[in-house]
């Protein structure tokens, strides 16, 4: 039901509204409303492709963590956590397609939470990792991380690097 929700609103315009329809209202890691990952110029983000790392029921990587993969530093994420190298490709565009054929590079990308706690550890700690876009990370990851000392590393990241702590 909620993806169907999800693709009506989307369909028409009003993704503004998905929050509301779903009965909760995405946070940041500050308590503040969720900002959107990517922007204009760069591929469209999020799990649901609405440009938010938001929490829907089917995403079992929980997209939370919104992190610039234009930077190298930590090495690239997709390479570092075993993926195939969609970080370095061209997908839709966020708002209007400002590049060839309506692609743009990925950037400002929601990732899983679960590849974000492997990237972390395999980058050799927070000092060598991406740039975190706080104000777009969803605080159900911290919430998840809280939940498991496994995760102690990637939610003392998140903490520090968005003044948290």
């Amino acid at each position: 039901m909620h993806l169907f929700i999800y693709y009506v609103l989307t369909v028409v315009g009003v993704f503004s509204q998905l929050p509301r329809a779903l009965g909760e209202e995405p946070k940041n890691v500050y308590g503040q409303p969720l900002q959107s990952c990517s922007s204009p110029g760069m591929a469209l983000s999020g799990y649901t492709r609405t440009g938010y790392c938001v929490n829907i029921d089917d995403d079992a990587g929980s997209h939370h963590i919104c992190i610039d993969l234009s930077s190298t530093t930590g090495g690239n994420f997709c390479t570092v956590t075993g993926q195939s190298n969609w970080c370095s490709s061209n997908m839709a565009c966020h708002g209007e397609a400002t590049a060839y054929d309506g692609l743009c590079p990925v950037q400002d990308w929601c990732v899983c939470q679960w590849a974000f706690a492997r990237y972390l550890e395999r980058a050799g700690g927070c000092d060598h990792i991406q740039d975190i876009k706080c104000e777009a990370v969803n605080r159900q990851a911290l919430i998840a991380y809280g939940k498991n000392d496994e995760y102690r590393e990637a939610l003392e990241c998140i903490e520090r690097k968005c003044g948290l702590m």
